[in-house]
């Protein structure tokens, strides 16, 4: 297991497959997990404004929890009110030095603005930047895990490519690095 610790916000929990992507890579043992009831409170939410049945929603609620029960931080309520970045986003950060996070991921940069996580020795990265990260880190596991990822799909199934072309809506660069290496394996093969 990762000694890397990575607070994930609650907006890169709601896209599906990006959610599975980020999971199924802690799972992996890539990096530590890091969440809070308060996240998944506004994943859940947001979930249900999206359209997403409640029953459903709380069902995926209760996998996270069950299936990462260790992530949970909970030494950071205390800190919310002291976290120097807007109302909405205190708590991520407070959950983030609870628990000595080097990474906060968001979409949501500017809301973690760089001289203000610089004293508490965090840094906020976009999903698309820290699966880069983790595929130059490990990219057998990388591909291995996208290549699960797409085989666990049954409803609809999708293939590689589908669950590829799925999360470049999300992560562009990540999977733009992992079709160049498949590019470069199928050249080197040839010759």
């Amino acid at each position: 297991m990762s000694s890397f610790i990575a607070v994930l916000d609650a907006c890169v929990l709601f896209p599906a497959s990006l959610r599975d992507t980020l999971l199924r890579t802690a799972k992996a043992g890539l990096y530590r997990l890091q969440l809070t009831d308060d996240i998944l409170m506004e994943v859940y939410r947001n979930l249900i404004k999206k359209g997403m049945p409640e029953d459903k929603a709380k069902r995926l609620m209760d996998i996270l929890s069950t299936e990462f029960e260790e992530a949970f931080v909970t030494q950071y309520r205390k800190l919310i009110s002291s976290m120097p970045i807007n109302e909405k986003d205190k708590h991520v950060l407070a959950a983030a030095m609870a628990c000595k996070a080097q990474i906060i991921v968001t979409q949501n940069l500017k809301d973690f603005p760089p001289y203000l996580l610089a004293s508490f020795d965090i840094e906020a990265q976009s999903p698309d930047d820290f699966l880069v990260h983790l595929y130059r880190l490990a990219p057998k596991t990388m591909w291995e895990i996208i290549v699960g990822q797409a085989g666990a799909l049954r409803n609809p199934p999708k293939t590689l490519l589908e669950v590829l072309n799925t999360l470049k809506l999300h992560v562009p660069n990540f999977v733009n690095l992992m079709l160049s290496d498949i590019a470069l394996q199928g050249e080197y093969s040839q010759k």
